[in-house]
């Protein structure tokens, strides 16, 4: 495929991949480190909220300046603070945790776009499609990096996760190589850079709530499936390796949903994938530890990440002024939305245990699904599929 030859797309996925390896080392590393159901919900909380409220204003300065430096800067920042938060001890490391997450808000809105515009070029307008492989990319990070932070914890202890960086800096730099000619966004004709709806206010409070039941659904299972296997007294092997199933899962779906989005609706594909999503959670929910954890929990992921750059896609259109903003300002609200959620899900879990957790995740993903189903777009921001 063209795309996947492009140099530029490459390695702005290649980031990505080790953006959300970093991202995905977090709740491992907070298991690991012996923190309670509350205080991981806690720390992820604030470390989502970092790296996603400042990501329409991050969007919003690429808009105007160029891409560069926002994209290659966000992987180099998380580079730095991640490995901060390795060495440092205490309270001081998990704030050096906490300051990388400004990498990854940085980085994601103005990659997206990227990604976006790549496929407009190089797949005749099949921007879902492009978008979609910008976030495997990202999904096989989240994949990758349970596993690799799960091994290294077990195997060779806590400071032996500079393996990590050592390997990030080198992407880095080839990121900022390849936006060297640091071409801006383009810009809708007569825009004048203020923020405008393409489509009726109801259409984007829709939106808003199918992006926060399926990120609190995500965030839930992500955050907790680790702590979960730990309590049912598997090593950090085979929970490392839970969560990466999971966020496998998600990035198989990622594509599929992608693809069936340029083909066919996209408010039936995000709504029949939610659906499906609370099959596989509530059986989850029923079975304790059981090896049909290997097949339940990446079907979970796989239903729930369909959605995900249908989300972004129909923001992209529904927002004017600038597409980075745009980008930036759903990709903030998805992520935030899920971390508030998890505030409310961690005092549950530690209360009542994961299992009753995902019961109401099962709940979330049920609500969410009817939902999706009334994302008519209309007007200028129509899809060719009703």
């Amino acid at each position: 495929m063209s795309l996947l030859l492009n140099s530029l797309f490459s390695t702005v996925a290649l980031s990505h991949l080790m953006v959300d390896v970093f991202n995905s080392a977090r709740p491992i590393l907070l298991t690991y480190l012996g923190l309670s159901e509350t205080n991981i919900a806690i720390i992820s909380t604030i470390y989502i909220w970092a790296g996603a409220l400042a990501q329409p204003f991050f969007g919003w300065i690429s808009d105007r300046v160029g891409p560069r430096w926002m994209a290659a800067g966000g992987v180099l920042w998380m580079t730095i603070f991640f490995t901060g938060a390795v060495f440092v001890t205490g309270t001081g490391g998990l704030v050096c945790l906490i300051i990388a997450a400004l990498g990854s808000s940085a980085f994601h809105p103005v990659a997206t776009v990227q990604a976006t515009l790549q496929g407009r070029a190089l797949l005749k307008g099949r921007d879902t499609t492009s978008t979609s492989l910008f976030f495997m990319a990202g999904q096989i990070g989240h994949f990758i990096g349970p596993i690799l932070t799960g091994v290294i914890l077990a195997q060779l202890g806590l400071h032996w996760l500079l393996i990590l960086s050592i390997v990030s800096i080198p992407i880095g730099f080839s990121l900022a190589y390849q936006l060297r000619h640091n071409h801006p966004h383009p810009k809708p004709k007569h825009d004048d850079g203020k923020i405008r709806l393409q489509t009726s206010i109801g259409f984007i409070v829709l939106l808003g709530s199918v992006a926060t039941l399926q990120s609190w659904a995500q965030s839930n299972m992500i955050a907790f499936v680790p702590k979960y296997i730990k309590d049912l007294g598997q090593s950090a092997i085979i929970y490392g390796s839970i969560a990466a199933l999971f966020m496998g899962g998600s990035a198989l779906g990622n594509v599929i949903g992608g693809h069936l989005g340029d083909k066919h609706s996209k408010r039936k594909v995000a709504a029949t994938a939610l659906f499906l999503a609370a099959f596989p959670m509530f059986i989850v929910s029923q079975i304790g530890w059981s090896p049909w954890l290997y097949v339940l929990i990446p079907l979970s992921g796989a239903c729930t990440g369909a959605v995900h750059s249908i989300m972004v896609v129909l923001a992209q259109r529904a927002i004017s002024g600038g597409m980075a903003l745009a980008t930036g300002l759903i990709l903030g609200f998805i992520f935030s939305a899920g971390a508030l959620g998890l505030l409310i899900t961690g005092p549950l879990a530690e209360k009542f245990g994961f299992p009753t957790v995902l019961v109401m995740t099962t709940g979330l993903v049920l609500i969410a699904s009817p939902l999706a189903w009334g994302l008519r777009e209309s007007g200028g921001s129509a899809s060719h599929h009703p």
